[in-house]
């Protein structure tokens, strides 16, 4: 008769671990989680805002001294980088729908383009934003 282990068997650990590398479609799959997670919060603040807005003059003033503080200006530019980074996204994926893009140099540095159009749009439009006096 043969023995069987009854526990159960050891099984390897995810191949990704031992086989890939990281690369830059990674990070923009990543990043695009993440921006949506910050699209998520900003929502959240949006309503804050409407309700500090309907709830009087103190509660608004409240709400934006918080949001125009260090902490939330940080905050509120995260979510302009998730913005301007979740647009390029899409349209990086559009060309994808349309089969163009797959090979891996022209995926690579569009991944790149993707991460530096969403810091400098970010940082373009708070520059304006704080030239015109609306930061």
């Amino acid at each position: 008769m043969t023995e069987t282990s009854r526990g159960l068997p050891e099984r390897p650990l995810s191949p990704h671990l031992q086989v890939w590398r990281w690369h830059i479609t990674m990070a923009c799959s990543i990043l695009h989680r993440a921006s949506l997670f910050a699209l998520y919060v900003g929502v959240l603040l949006l309503a804050g805002w409407a309700l500090a807005l309907a709830s009087g003059p103190e509660h608004y003033a409240c709400y934006t001294g918080v949001l125009g503080s260090l902490l939330g200006k940080l905050v509120l530019f995260g979510i302009t980088v998730a913005v301007f980074y979740n647009v390029a996204y899409i349209v990086r994926q559009s060309f994808w729908d349309l089969g163009k893009g797959f090979d891996p140099k022209t995926a690579n540095l569009t991944g790149v383009v993707v991460i530096a159009f969403a810091i400098v749009a970010a940082v373009v439009t708070w520059i304006i934003a704080f030239a015109t006096g609306a930061i």
